[in-house]
């Protein structure tokens, strides 16, 4: 079975949802530690697993594919709501 490599495109895109799970999985360890928006900082992790595990096996693992990149958006998206919100807190 050979592997290919990824094109600069699926790689931008790759990178694109990575960034919002990270800071995910940040944000839930900075509502540990503070004991604040625990539910959403669980929550927010495990949908994007899920989602991002349901758009993978739909697409068949085509990283380019619009399932996986309306993820993508998804997540971009209530990352942009959670920074306005956090803002707006402050």
């Amino acid at each position: 079975m050979s592997k290919t490599a990824l094109s600069g495109k699926e790689q931008l895109w790759a990178l694109a949802g990575v960034i919002p799970f990270l800071l995910s999985i940040g944000l839930l360890a900075f509502a540990f530690s503070q004991q604040t928006a625990l539910a959403f900082a669980i929550g927010w992790p495990i949908i994007q697993v899920i989602g991002y595990a349901g758009a993978f096996k739909r697409s068949k693992g085509e990283i380019d594919h619009p399932l996986v990149k309306s993820q993508v958006f998804i997540h971009w998206m209530m990352l942009i709501i959670l920074t306005v919100m956090i803002s707006r807190a402050a």
